[in-house]
């Protein structure tokens, strides 16, 4: 069974600020790496709190129209020097660990962060906020229809 659990954008907005204060102790940042596209909106408020000016996206799609998880494939890429050493990841969510697995192998010394993560894929990110059941499915504040 999948329990749904809506996030409002205060509640958002709280949990990507707290995650960047846990980044922001006694780090510098490069840059940062966006995940596309749920990793767009956590990534602007983390950005904003670091003084991160210097932004890219990675693009995998690992989810189909109707949310059925598929085999990834990597849309976009982008372009970081030493190995992605100085780096900062974010993703809204690890799941599974699969998308965090790719941009792993793609960026080895990046530090990758989601805000949320869920038993079978924390292990694959360095940084998390909350932790959810492996059956919840968060559903986003933009993702509800107004």
């Amino acid at each position: 069974m999948t329990h749904r659990y809506p996030v409002n954008w205060q509640e958002f907005y709280r949990n990507a600020q707290a995650l960047a204060w846990r980044l922001n102790e006694g780090v510098t940042w490069n840059g940062m790496v966006a995940i596309t596209r749920g990793g767009l909106v956590p990534a602007a408020i983390v950005a904003r709190e670091l003084g991160i000016r210097k932004i890219d996206t990675i693009s995998i799609v690992s989810y189909d129209e109707s949310d059925k998880q598929i085999d990834p494939l990597v849309i976009k890429s982008c372009q970081i020097d030493n190995q992605g050493s100085g780096w900062l990841i974010i993703d809204d969510l690890v799941d599974t660990g699969t998308t965090a697995k790719i941009v792993r192998t793609m960026l080895p010394k990046a530090h990758i962060a989601a805000i949320y993560a869920k038993p079978s894929g924390k292990d694959h990110v360095d940084t998390f906020m909350t932790e959810v059941s492996q059956d919840t499915w968060i559903v986003f504040p933009w993702e509800e229809e107004v």
